[in-house]
């Protein structure tokens, strides 16, 4: 992973109005902020599926959706594994049709969806080439919960040393021999998810083939933390 350069704010607490007598002004406190950032490739891949199906029976519309679903469902569960490749039942609705004029109901609307995601990245996209009674509906990339804490820990690790040492340059730029934490906050982003690349777009859109795998370009992601807080310095 790549540490990217940091920065650093810092400035003398003073009163914002005249201070009370018995309330003498601060000395020697210091508003200090450092950061680190790591750049790492991301490691996972969630892929949802979906179907619609219209008729004049709620029922018929119900029993395509079942059928659409379980035989995605049992395609899927062949390559499942813990962590690597995982699945899900999502959104499974049906809703009545009106007619223009009258706004009686003539017919009715159901969709129903899919969920697979993992670390398997290579897996999950010859799976989807596999599941032919659903489409492509979303496509996202992003951390697993392992490598995201991993990241976290190790940019706050930097985040702190930063912190630390800019803390005691400080004291010393200032005439102090050292220097106190009064408070301290740690702060980490959480990366948004991966945006649809084109190529997976055009593979959505396409009706599925039983050889077509999805092309999968993970990317990467930037994790980072912030530390800021008040130190006091001291002789």
């Amino acid at each position: 992973m790549r540490f990217a350069p940091w920065a650093l704010a810092v400035a003398a607490v003073f009163p914002a109005g005249p201070a009370r007598a018995d309330t003498p002004p601060p000395s020697g406190v210091v508003n200090l902020g450092a950061s680190a950032s790591a750049d790492v490739t991301k490691d996972q891949l969630t892929v949802t599926f979906s179907t619609t199906k219209e008729s004049t029976d709620a029922a018929v519309v119900q029993s395509q959706l079942k059928q659409a679903i379980d035989a995605a469902l049992a395609e899927a569960k062949k390559v499942a594994r813990p962590g690597q490749l995982e699945v899900q039942t999502g959104n499974f609705s049906l809703y009545p049709r009106y007619a223009p004029k009258g706004g009686t109901i003539n017919g009715w609307q159901g969709t129903a969806e899919l969920t697979v995601e993992g670390r398997d990245m290579p897996a999950i996209g010859q799976l989807t080439g596999r599941i032919t009674t659903l489409t492509i509906a979303r496509v996202g990339t992003g951390l697993s919960r392992e490598l995201r804490e991993k990241t976290e820990a190790d940019a706050s690790t930097e985040a702190i040393a930063r912190f630390r040492a800019k803390a005691a340059d400080y004291a010393k730029a200032f005439g102090y021999t050292g220097y106190t934490v009064r408070e301290v906050s740690v702060n980490a982003n959480e990366p948004p998810p991966g945006i649809v690349r084109p190529m997976m777009m055009a593979k959505a859109a396409a009706a599925p083939t039983s050889d077509d795998a999805l092309p999968v370009e993970a990317g990467k992601s930037t994790v980072t933390v912030t530390v800021s807080g008040t130190i006091q310095l001291t002789r």
